[in-house]
């Protein structure tokens, strides 16, 4: 079953929403967020990330590649835009202050190509906030690993990848743990970046 599929019931596990809970509050910690800010949230799905930051900021990008999350996406309204589009392929005509993106760089198989395009779409200085998994073994989707590229991320690899695309600033901190019903649990952490000032 796909994103697509599993649209409708996305947003009804307490443990998405925890999630959730958790990677806005360590983006607030972490990040002075103003109401002049725009910014892409990728790998946006239902936006429950963007319905959290929202209030703290002035307009999200909600991208992904899935048509039906993008659908309750739109539900948000206010300054929300959803697009549908493989993030490797986006393009905007202005830069955004910051990137944020919350469970799904794990399904992007080119890390290096990746950070490379978010750093092409953000200003100077603007901030780059990811949330993924900790390394695991591959048993954290319960459906089978179809499309998933990387069981979680080491450390090390995501500070050489950030670096190599030109961020500076990185920061990595673990920030939640998610317990499935198998008693197993799952590391959740946050790097931070920024791209360089003018000057």
């Amino acid at each position: 079953m796909g994103f697509d599929e599993r649209a409708e019931s996305w947003d009804r596990s307490q443990r998405r929403q925890a999630l959730a809970d958790a990677v806005a509050e360590g983006i607030r910690c972490t990040i002075p967020l103003s109401p002049s800010m725009r910014l892409l949230d990728v790998g946006a799905g239902t936006g429950l990330l963007t319905r959290r930051l929202l209030p703290h900021v002035g307009t999200i990008t909600g991208v992904d590649s899935s048509s039906a999350m993008l659908e309750k996406f739109a539900a948000i309204g206010g300054d929300t835009v959803g697009i549908h589009c493989d993030i490797l392929a986006f393009e905007s005509d202005a830069p955004f202050d910051g990137i944020v993106s919350s469970m799904t760089i794990h399904h992007i198989e080119r890390i290096d190509l990746l950070f490379e395009k978010l750093h092409s779409l953000l200003k100077p200085g603007g901030f780059l906030a990811v949330a993924d998994l900790a390394p695991e073994e591959g048993t954290f989707h319960d459906r089978g690993n179809e499309g998933v590229y990387h069981f979680g991320f080491d450390e090390a690899f995501l500070l050489q990848e950030a670096q190599r695309a030109g961020f500076v600033d990185i920061s990595h901190t673990f920030i939640h743990r998610i317990e499935k019903p198998s008693g197993r649990v799952y590391d959740i952490f946050l790097l931070t970046a920024r791209t360089k000032r003018r000057g």
